[in-house]
């Protein structure tokens, strides 16, 4: 083993991983020759919690990290850290932090990356900002991977102006955290701002890489902005940017998302060795746009050519399954998936439970989330709400149960799914237990939308003054979807006494609606109140309010 050391601390270097069964033999002579172990170098531990992580066994990585040496290199945590975010497993991510934390291994600026990296992924603005206390309070700010990371998962949440007040707070940002906010803004679009802030950097003498440049580009997203986007193009010609792989995938990209299409394809067609990036940029960008049929077309011909997709390029595919409701289309896509072995992605799993849940098949997804080796929170979430809305309230109720079972804590977007499964199939009890156990056994704190669900449970079963009751005593100011929710259980019980009292609180906050007139209008005349009726619908004329016409979408039946 003393001769294969060299070997292996350079493939831990380079970021390589073992076979599984080759890590387990290897792992297995560290057990054996403990004292020789004990003075083994961490790229081998490192070597071989990667390997773990890579293949899945999560279980052995923890335990070698349990039985490493301390102080562990902060590598290790590292490592572990991530490989539950790319599982988007952020409860674990944050256990393992907090541990490490409480350990004699300080957290370094890559643990911080890391971290925060995962609260982004996983849409936690509210772990972000714990995660930045944190980083002022261990001084780690200034770093620049730490700012990076702040500024970009800040952006990636909607939260701009956290992201800006972080750069601004930065002396002297280098070009990364530049090209970390140029693409915060990307994100949200807000091109105007990222041209303004290239200017910014161009005025303080700071050179654009191909980075800068597909950050910018990436925020343009409509007609309106084409000629800004095309005057950047030229820019990259000028400046010899366009020769990037990445810079000319954004470009195929950002002339599909502002509608300008012949070009997107023109460029595209130029490229004689497009790669795979430059594929999942067209295909992603006609996928954006509403270009479902066209999107498929290329994902074929991609196919054909010998390309093999990624996770990421199925997960986009798929998403047009979901959005054209085409059961064949995602029949394609999974098989194509299971043959080039990537059906057990988390995000293709995820994308396929969604995709055949919309296509009115969720029996299917149910199959292919049970099918799935490792699950997190995201996926039980979406399985449990893709059950509720097909009408399998107590099926949902059980993967809630098995989730708990599993070690999973359930969170508020979990108990949304439940109550609505309850709520769309009327299980008064169920509904009324869960929505106790939120606070009871799980102390979660109860959103708006939790209280809408069990308004319009109550209001189902007639149980209108208890539903009134409820909102009376909600802690937080209830908003149009709580007295709408009521205001429709009137309606169908025909108490115009209290729908009375509640539309009134309606018109009070939200007097353009016109929606709640035409419900009043209509409970009224369902008691022959016809007086107080036209009276309604008076004041609608008057107002020169009108309601949103409804509008359907009826898909091909062949697909």
């Amino acid at each position: 083993m003393h001769g294969k050391l060299p070997f292996l601390a350079a493939a831990a270097a380079n970021g390589a991983a073992l076979p599984l069964s080759h890590a387990k033999q290897l792992h297995a002579r560290l057990v054996v020759a403990a004292p020789v172990a004990a003075h083994a170098p961490d790229d081998l531990r490192l070597l071989l919690l990667r390997s773990y992580a890579a293949r899945g066994d999560l279980a052995s990585a923890h335990r070698l990290l349990d039985d490493a040496p301390r102080p562990t290199s902060p590598l290790l945590y590292n490592a572990l850290i991530r490989a539950h975010a790319r599982r988007l497993d952020l409860h674990a991510a944050l256990a393992l932090f907090a541990r490490m934390r409480r350990s004699a291994t300080a957290p370094d600026a890559h643990t911080f990356a890391c971290v925060l990296r995962a609260c982004a992924d996983c849409s936690r603005p509210d772990a972000v900002k714990v995660v930045h206390g944190v980083v002022s309070s261990c001084g780690a700010f200034p770093h620049p991977i730490v700012a990076s990371a702040l500024v970009s998962g800040y952006a990636r949440l909607g939260l701009v102006d956290d992201a800006r007040q972080v750069f601004d707070g930065l002396r002297e940002p280098d070009l990364v955290l530049w090209n970390s906010m140029m693409s915060g803004y990307g994100y949200q679009r807000m091109w105007r701002d990222g041209l303004e802030l290239f200017l910014a950097m161009r005025r303080l003498g700071q050179r654009p890489d191909g980075y800068s440049m597909v950050g910018l580009v990436s925020g343009f997203w409509n007609p309106e902005a084409l000629s800004f986007g095309q005057a950047v193009h030229g820019v990259c010609v000028k400046g010899g940017y366009d020769s990037g792989h990445h810079m000319r995938s954004a470009l195929v990209a950002m002339y599909l998302r502002c509608g300008c299409m012949e070009s997107g394809h023109i460029l595209f067609g130029s490229l004689p060795d497009a790669d795979l990036i430059t594929w999942s940029s067209l295909i992603t960008g006609l996928v954006q746009t509403g270009k479902y049929e066209e999107s498929f077309g290329f994902f074929r011909r991609m196919c054909y050519s010998g390309r093999r997709p990624d996770s990421i390029l199925i997960s986009s595919v798929l998403s047009a399954c979901a959005s054209t409701a085409a059961i064949s289309c995602t029949r394609e896509v999974h098989c194509h998936a299971i043959r080039l072995g990537a059906s057990a992605d988390l995000r293709v799993s995820s994308s396929l439970v969604d995709a055949y849940a919309k296509c009115g098949f969720s029996e299917l997804g149910y199959w292919v989330f049970h099918q799935m080796p490792n699950k997190n929170s995201v996926m039980y979430n979406t399985v449990i709400s893709n059950l509720g809305s097909h009408g399998f309230a107590m099926k949902a109720i059980e993967v809630l149960e098995e989730m708990v079972k599993g070690g999973l804590r359930p969170d508020s977007a979990t108990f949304s799914a439940v109550l609505s499964a309850c709520c769309h199939v009327g299980l008064l009890d169920e509904g009324l237990k869960l929505f106790r156990r939120m606070g009871d056994e799980f102390h979660i704190v109860v959103k708006m939308e939790h209280y809408v669900y069990m308004v319009r449970l109550l209001a189902t079963f007639g149980r209108l003054k208890e539903a009134y009751d409820l909102i009376q005593s909600m802690p937080i100011q209830p908003d149009c979807g709580v007295w709408g929710a009521l205001l429709w259980g009137c309606c169908v019980h025909h108490d115009s006494i209290l729908g009375k009292i509640v539309a009134e609180k309606l018109f009070e906050f939200y007097p353009d609606k016109a929606a709640y007139r035409v419900m009043l209008s209509n409970l009224y005349a369902s008691q022959e109140m016809w007086w107080d009726a036209e009276e309604v619908r008076g004041e609608l004329w008057k107002e020169n309010v009108h309601k949103n016409t409804g509008i359907s979408w009826v898909g091909e039946v062949r697909k």
